[in-house]
Order: structure tokens, then C-alpha cells, then sequence
């Protein structure tokens, strides 16, 4: 008798608790949800968004002490911009957003491509602008412009360092603007947009395989001309030197590269048209061809001697995994 009740309390034992199962089983459900709708990446946004907004309201630059009789910081204010904020929304980010909702409305792919591909846009451009500003605000250089824009007062010393309080200027955001030259706002802001597009475009058209049209080269690269064309705006309207303007653009621009390819394979990669497949429950992704998957495809791929496009004339293929 001993036995069997001893037998018994083990089972008794062994039995799962009900609260136990219903609690893996409601985390499995969340974890599920984390991963497959991308909850971490709008989770992120939102803070990001929060952040720049702190900032804009409440952030105030460093205020580097400068020389009145600097002529690097001696050009007029220019009160009409080339590109001023509002055109700047509008030519790299609702643009870039418009053509990617005609595409998803024209050529319909899947809802996982069309979702990631404009979500990716809202990060690259989000995420920039927040670099962006905080590093305005922590290096506080001064714009080519700031003299005019503080209006230093006639008692003010001309041939030493001064600070902000020389300056009469009274509009709080005209002066202390002057302060936010590095790196170049608009510049950032165009290259992650627009160079969010050219590698969408790139990577739909296969742009960088062998015997890529002309055409189709040159309507990948329109975004980033464009893009160019507003950071040389920002030259013409002495708000920036030519330092601000190139790292504005290389930071617009490689932080667009960083999340283009969080979503989609290398440009390099004969499935660049494709997004990386929908991660599953555990973060993972299956073994049919993933984002880890495909990733260290490539990364093998590069070392190896096999050519990654076909150069020859049979049929349209150009590559060992792509389309024939």
C-alpha cells in the first residue's frame, strides 16, 4: 500500500498545473506577436518619435564661444530658404511614401513586402532625424550665418572669443538656431528618404547585376540626384559648409543602408526584390531562407570563387539561386 500511494503522490506530483500551462501558453501567444508584427520595430518608433519631439520643444544647443571678425560665420541670413521644412517633408518623405503606396497598389505584393518596405522608410527617416538633432545639439557649432543671426550688440570686443550674450537678436529660435550647423539637418534628412527609395528601386530592379540598362540605372540614381540637389540648397543659403552637408549625407544616408538591409538582402544577392521572410514565434526565421539565413548565404557567397551573376546569354537568368 505504501508503494502504490507513494506511485501515486509522484504522478500527483508530475501533473502539470493548470495555471502553469496557461501561462506559457499566453506567453508563447505574446512572443508570437512581439516578433511576427514587428512590435519591437513600433515600439522603437514611438520612442524615437518621443525623443525628437523632447528635443525640438526643449532642446537647446551648446553655444560655442566665437570671434566677431570670423568670416567663416560672417554670411547673411537668407530669410527665403531654397528647400525650406516644409518642401523638405514633402520631397523626401511624402514623395518616397507616395511612390511606395503606388507600387504596393499597382504591382500588389505580398502584405509582409509592402509592410516592411514602407515601414523601413519611417525608420530610416525618424532614426535620422534624432541622430540628427542631438548631434546638432551636443557639438553646437556655429552656422555660416551666425553673426547675422545674433545681431551682436555695437560694445561688443571684435577681435576676441565672446559668447551668446553679445548677441540682440530676439527671436529665441533664429538665434539659437545659429548653433545647429553639424551635421547638415536638410542633407541627413534627404538621404534617408531619398536613399531609402534608390535602394528600393535598386533592389526591385536588380540595378546592380550585369547588363543593367542604362535606364534603370538612371532611375535609381534620380532619388539620390535629388537628394544632392537639396544638400547643395543648404550651400546656396549659407546655412551650412561644404563639412556639414557631406556628413550630413553620409548619416542620412548609412543609416538608411543599415535599416534597407534589416529588411531586405544585399543588393548584391540575386533575391534582393524579396524582404526576408517573417520571423517566426521565437525570432527566428525558417530554414527555407530567412533573414539570418540569407545573410550568411551572402556572407559565405564572398568568399568563394563561383561568380554570383551568370555572364552568359542563356536565357535571363544571373545567378545560381535566381530566377531563370
Amino acid at each position: 500500500m505504501a508503494g502504490a500511494d507513494t506511485a501515486r503522490n509522484g504522478r500527483s506530483k508530475a501533473k502539470p498545473s493548470p495555471n502553469n500551462g496557461d501561462t506559457g501558453g499566453l506567453y508563447a501567444v505574446l512572443q508570437r506577436f512581439w516578433h511576427r508584427s514587428y512590435a519591437g520595430d513600433y515600439v522603437g518608433l514611438v520612442l524615437l518619435l518621443a525623443a525628437y519631439l523632447v528635443i525640438q520643444f526643449l532642446g537647446e544647443p551648446f553655444h560655442r564661444l566665437f570671434r566677431l571678425d570670423d568670416p567663416r560665420i560672417s554670411f547673411p541670413h537668407a530669410e527665403v530658404e531654397g528647400v525650406p521644412v516644409s518642401l523638405l517633408f514633402v520631397y523626401a518623405a511624402a514623395v518616397p511614401l507616395a511612390l511606395l503606396v503606388l507600387w504596393a497598389l499597382v504591382f500588389r505584393p505580398s502584405i509582409h513586402k509592402a509592410h516592411v518596405t514602407i515601414l523601413g522608410l519611417a525608420v530610416s527617416i525618424i532614426l535620422t532625424s534624432f541622430i540628427t538633432d542631438v548631434l546638432k545639439d551636443a557639438i553646437g557649432r556655429p552656422r555660416p550665418d551666425l553673426i547675422a543671426r545674433c545681431k551682436p550688440s555695437l560694445s561688443a570686443p571684435q577681435h576676441e572669443l565672446v559668447t551668446v550674450d553679445v548677441c540682440t537678436e530676439t527671436d529665441h529660435h533664429t538665434l539659437h538656431d545659429g548653433w545647429r550647423s553639424y551635421p547638415s539637418g536638410h542633407s541627413s534628412f534627404a538621404f534617408a528618404g531619398l536613399g531609402y527609395l534608390a535602394m528600393f528601386l535598386a533592389s526591385q530592379t536588380h540595378a546592380i547585376r550585369p547588363r543593367a540598362s542604362l535606364a534603370v540605372v538612371l532611375l535609381c540614381l534620380a532619388p539620390l540626384l535629388a537628394a544632392a540637389l537639396i544638400a547643395v540648397s543648404r550651400l546656396q543659403d549659407y546655412r551650412h559648409d561644404v563639412g556639414d552637408v557631406v556628413c550630413g549625407s553620409l548619416l542620412g544616408f548609412g543609416v538608411a543602408l543599415y535599416n534597407f538591409r534589416r529588411y531586405y538582402p544585399s543588393l548584391l544577392s540575386p533575391t534582393c526584390c524579396e524582404p526576408h521572410a517573417l520571423p517566426s514565434a521565437s525570432g527566428r526565421t525558417s530554414p527555407s531562407g530567412g533573414a539570418f539565413q540569407r545573410v550568411r548565404d551572402e556572407e559565405e557567397g564572398y568568399g568563394t570563387t563561383e561568380p554570383r551573376f551568370s555572364s552568359g546569354d542563356e536565357g535571363e537568368g544571373y545567378g545560381r539561386d535566381g530566377p531563370r
